[in-house]
């Protein structure tokens, strides 16, 4: 069974970071895509970062390059996202997600993952 569980969310003041982590099992960690996205009240869910390591892809949305950096944990089948000079346009639920298609990592539409996991709260206050 697929399965995701993402944490590290928290309050965090404009200009700050955090690091969130997801901690996965049920399927081979190097061959699927896996990414962040994330959810503000009232809005749809947004693409944040994919990766798929076998296949050396990783993708950004235009709102976080340069500020979040996707990485891997292969012993640990965990995923991160290390967010830098965060502001309050960054404040949602954050989710990873993922999926055995390649055209998932690649294209970073939330609309192509299966297998979600619960969200992680990420505020950022002004």
């Amino acid at each position: 069974e697929v399965q995701l569980q993402a944490s590290g969310g928290g309050l965090v003041q404009a200009g700050g970071s955090l690091r969130l982590s997801c901690a996965t099992s049920g399927f081979p960690f190097d061959d699927y895509a896996i990414g962040w996205f994330r959810q503000a009240p009232g809005k749809g869910r947004e693409k944040v970062s994919c990766i798929n390591k076998s296949d050396k892809v990783t993708r950004y949305g235009d709102s976080v390059k340069g500020r979040f950096t996707i990485s891997t944990d292969n012993a640990k089948n965990t995923v991160y996202l290390q967010m830098n000079s965060l502001g309050p346009e960054d404040t949602g639920t954050y989710y990873c997600a993922a999926d055995k298609s390649l055209v998932a990592a690649f294209t970073c539409d939330p609309s192509l993952y299966d297998h979600w996991g619960q969200g992680t709260l990420v505020t950022v206050s002004s």
